[in-house]
């Protein structure tokens, strides 16, 4: 046992040594890595770390997919993803697996993709001492003459040991005995003789049984056993003789059978049947050579038997033996060499190792598709491959560093759309004569990505709408179409939403997500939208999406959905009725009066005519069709009527007309009555327009007295103010110095209130002559240095100043600073008169600048807290304030009850009613002038 392991680390060492060496000094070789493992070793047992020796990365191995492509068809090995160790896999046997060969090599091909690698492992597998010498059978006969010479040699079936090398058969033992001595035959078959060293005797002995024992190099050794019984014959003395020991040809492989590949010939001296010689064939040859070839066993002529094939052995070596027909006969052996010329009989193999027959259109130039392998079991020049691809395909074939090994890669980018599918023609040409071909068809498809935009077969699209369509009913239908493939060609279609504005029709309409159907939520009407646009986007549903919009010009088609509108005549109460009087000495194409009329609609559909529904004389008044013009055919007559009631049809040019009729009741008057009654209404309406001027020029009055009372009151309120001001606040500020609520100011009894968010904290108002100036108190100076400008909205126009002046008459104003002194605002003042029960708002003007939904001005009783009770006296109060006049309308309110009485004091009404009155004089002036030109 001891020994035994000794062994197996010699040899384990012995192997380590010479694979150091191959890598160090050896040729190239086909494999990177070159393990060696001895076989019958258990399943699961470890050949090597193959991912540690390529260097490769073992927490990739899974991701990249790292496998054995290629190898033995058993699957002898297997690779272990998770650690990159190569196991075996499958008990080996290496006489089955390698036949007999000296070097056992089995070539792995392992692949790792992204990026793709190719690594190529060689695993020689060592040979161990598992099988016995064996002879072909337990018994062997000899037959030797007695007068044989010694040292003739008997050669006897040899031991058979499918292992190699030091395994195999070494040497030969030979039972005790007298007559017999064995020798070996120093060549690689190691052929065992019996040599006679002594005379035989028949009469002695007629049998001699001998033991043969063949025992191989291995450790601990192995062997074998054969008996072999000789027996004695009478002599023979002239053994036949080869003309050569070794006859060496040449055979063309795939010979026809019955060819003859040599002739092999011995000859004896002697005479009669111990001189005629017979042929046959060696027993230690292989199975095979008794299937490929024949001996003729009378001439000696070695002849085709079967099919040669240089692919399956490229050498034979036969052993012929010739004995003659003496008793005992003897025997001669030769040897016959056949060497196997190879020839361009075999067609090329493709291998296909597709790593994915999909491909994407997006990938780049260089992507690898497939590996191609290439074999040719011929030899030389018949074994040389070459390979091509079909032509007018965006791929290529690279070669690899290994003979015969090409990638397939694409050559350029690849558009689906154009093309979504291959069918690449490999051609593989050895190089033989003739040269014979293999084709190996590979599909590849191109796989979608999403590219290409949805598009609109035109754009922009116009749509016609008739008006008054039904709401929620489909108006429109749009479609895009998409190149690309499945989700990548699914399409979903929605609205630009604008941002609300009132011009914004597309909040209006709904578009169905899936078929493009635009429906409208509301009916259009031609008559207040006639045109109008909206965007449609196409989204497809690929992964990034890609979109493309279309704008949709929609033109509203009018429809006669509107009636005529009579707009006169019309009487108080709506009605189009009309009472119209004239002189009864008109001439014949007097115009009485003109009715009027207007339709909403366009075109023939808004074109007015008009006609006479009902007239009680037709020989008095005629209308013109298209005018409405009523005129008089002729003069009156004392026979006819003082009235004439006239029914004006108004009626449009619609497919369906729509109509309206007027009411035109035509009174005839004698010459001074119609003068007469003209100048009556016009007295009413100056005594009526009289009575309204006057009211208003008493309100105005009114209004006018109490304000100049309340800046009276605010004056002397000032003028009795203390020197000592100051300030409180009802709020805290916020951090961007501006108050939250309000602000009060105290001065003497009144208290003033001012009310807004963008007033500066800590600053006041200080009423005074001529002077109010918003100030800073002095800790605010200190605490924040300088104090901030006022917001420039608060100034005001030059213009807007001088109305406000010319309409309120100021007894005292204030003035408001900023904080560098700068004029911001100058306002009329006006003081309280009604005491604490009284107070007032006012908005400041429009048109001012001012937000006046943020700032309100209050005067009167404070807030609901009541006077604060840390003033000192001569303070300003809270209830005094400073309010702001505007030209338009001051409105004053009451605080302090329950009910709140408002008066309004209106400016400026006085010159409207001087305006009114002078339009009236003139009017007047007009018809007393037509009166005169009747008379």
């Amino acid at each position: 046992m001891g020994d035994g392991r000794q062994r197996r680390r010699w040899e384990y060492w012995w192997v380590a040594v010479r694979f150091s060496l191959l890598l160090c000094f050896g040729e190239q070789v086909s494999a990177q890595i070159r393990y060696s493992i001895p076989e019958e070793v258990k399943e699961g047992s470890v050949v090597g770390n193959v991912a540690k020796d390529l260097g490769l990365d073992v927490s990739t191995l899974v991701e990249r997919r790292f496998r054995i492509v290629s190898g033995s068809k058993d699957a002898l090995f297997h690779v272990n993803q998770n650690n990159g160790v190569l196991y075996v896999h499958k008990k080996i046997d290496r006489e089955e697996l390698c036949d007999g060969n000296i070097a056992c090599l089995i070539n792995l091909k392992m692949v790792v993709e992204n990026p793709l690698e190719i690594h190529y492992v060689g695993v020689e597998i060592t040979d161990v001492n598992d099988h016995s010498p064996i002879f072909p059978g337990n018994e062997q006969y000899l037959e030797i003459a007695e007068q044989t010479m010694l040292g003739t040699r008997f050669q006897i079936q040899a031991a058979r040991d499918p292992d190699i090398a030091f395994n195999s058969v070494r040497l030969y033992k030979l039972s005790q005995n007298d007559h017999f001595e064995i020798e070996i035959r120093d060549d690689e078959d190691k052929i065992p003789f019996l040599v006679l060293k002594k005379a035989l005797d028949r009469e002695l002995k007629t049998k001699h049984r001998l033991l043969v024992t063949a025992v191989d190099g291995g450790r601990p050794p192995r062997s074998g056993t054969v008996n072999v019984t000789i027996n004695v014959l009478d002599s023979n003395d002239n053994r036949p003789v080869c003309s050569q020991d070794t006859y060496s040809v040449r055979l063309q492989e795939n010979a026809a059978l019955g060819t003859v590949v040599v002739r092999v010939n011995a000859t004896d001296l002697d005479e009669g049947s111990n001189g005629e010689l017979e042929y046959t064939l060696g027993r230690n040859l292989k199975r095979k050579v008794y299937d490929i070839f024949e001996l003729d066993s009378l001439t000696g002529e070695i002849k085709v038997k079967g099919e040669v094939d240089f692919e399956d052995t490229e050498v034979y070596k036969l052993d012929v033996q010739a004995s003659d027909k003496g008793q005992p006969p003897l025997t001669v052996e030769c040897r016959a060499i056949i060497k196997i010329i190879d020839v361009n009989d075999n067609q090329p193999e493709v291998e296909v190792t597709s790593l994915s027959n999909v491909v994407s259109e997006d990938s780049k130039p260089g992507t690898v598709i497939s590996l191609i392998s290439v074999t040719d079991k011929d030899s030389g020049i018949n074994g040389k491959v070459l390979c091509s691809i079909s032509n007018n395909v965006p791929f290529e074939l690279k070669p690899s560093y290994e003979d015969n090994m090409y990638s397939l890669v694409t050559k350029q980018r690849l558009d689906r759309e154009l093309m979504s599918g291959y069918d690449i023609t490999i051609t593989a040409t050895d190089c033989g004569q003739p040269p014979l071909s293999t084709f190996k068809t590979l599909s590849v498809q191109i796989s979608d990505v999403n590219d290409n935009s949805p598009e609109f077969s035109q754009t922009p699209l116009q749509l016609y709408l008739v008006e008054n369509n039904a709401p929620g009913a489909s108006i429109f239908s749009v479609s895009a179409t998409d190149e690309d493939l499945h989700e990548n060609a699914a399409i979903s279609y929605h609205i630009v939403r604008g941002e609300g504005t009132q011009n914004d029709m597309a909040s209006f309409l709904n578009i169905n997500a899936d078929n493009g159907d635009i429906a409208a939520l509301k009916s259009f009407n031609f008559e207040t939208l006639k045109t109008f646009q909206f965007q449609v986007v196409a989204t497809d549903s690929g992964t990034p999406s890609l979109s493309r919009n279309v704008t949709i010009n929609v033109f509203i088609l009018d429809q006669n959905d509107n009636a005529p509108v009579i707009l006169y005549p019309v009487s108080a109460n709506g009605s189009a009725e009309g009472v119209e009087e004239i002189p009864r000495n008109v001439n014949a194409g007097h115009l009485v009066t003109k009715v009027r009329a207007h339709d909403a609609d366009i075109g023939y559909n808004g074109w007015l005519l008009f006609s006479l529904q009902e007239v009680t004389d037709h020989s008095l008044f005629a209308l013109d069709r298209y005018t409405g013009q009523i005129r008089t055919l002729r003069s009156f007559t004392e026979t006819d009527e003082a009235e004439h009631k006239l029914v004006i049809l108004v009626k449009d040019n619609g497919n369906v007309s729509l109509s309206a009729t007027a009411t035109v009741i035509i009174k005839v008057v004698e010459p001074k009555e119609a003068f007469a009654a003209s100048d009556v209404k016009s007295s009413v309406k100056d005594e009526e327009e009289n009575s309204v001027t006057f009211y208003l020029i008493i309100t105005l009055g009114s209004v006018s007295t109490l304000f100049l009372i309340s800046i009276i009151v605010l004056i002397v309120m000032q003028c009795s103010k203390p020197t000592d001001y100051s300030s409180k606040y009802l709020q805290d500020a916020n951090n961007d110095g501006t108050l939250c609520h309000s602000i009060q100011y105290r001065s003497g009894d009144n208290r003033y209130m001012l009310v807004g968010p963008r007033m500066s904290i800590g600053s006041t108002i200080v009423p005074g002559s001529n002077g109010n100036t918003l100030v800073l108190p002095e800790h605010r100076r200190k605490a924040t240095g300088e104090p901030k400008v006022p917001n420039s909205d608060w100034r005001y126009s030059a213009s807007l100043r001088a109305g406000m002046q010319s309409s309120v008459h100021m007894e005292e104003s204030s003035v408001m600073q900023g904080a560098q002194g700068v004029l911001v605002q100058n306002w009329p003042t006006v003081s309280s008169a009604a005491g604490d029960a009284e107070g007032g708002e006012v908005s400041p003007p429009m048109g001012a600048g001012v937000d006046s939904n943020s700032w309100h001005f209050r005067y009167g009783a404070g807030g609901p807290g009541g006077p604060p009770q840390h003033l000192k006296p001569g303070e300003v109060p809270p209830e005094a304030f400073i309010i702001p006049g505007s030209p338009a309308i001051i409105s004053i309110r009451q605080q302090g009850g329950e009910d709140d009485k408002s008066d309004f004091i209106s400016f400026g009404k006085k010159e409207e009613a001087k305006k009114k009155k002078k339009k009236k004089k003139e009017k007047k002036d007009k018809k007393d002038k037509g009166k005169d030109d009747d008379e």
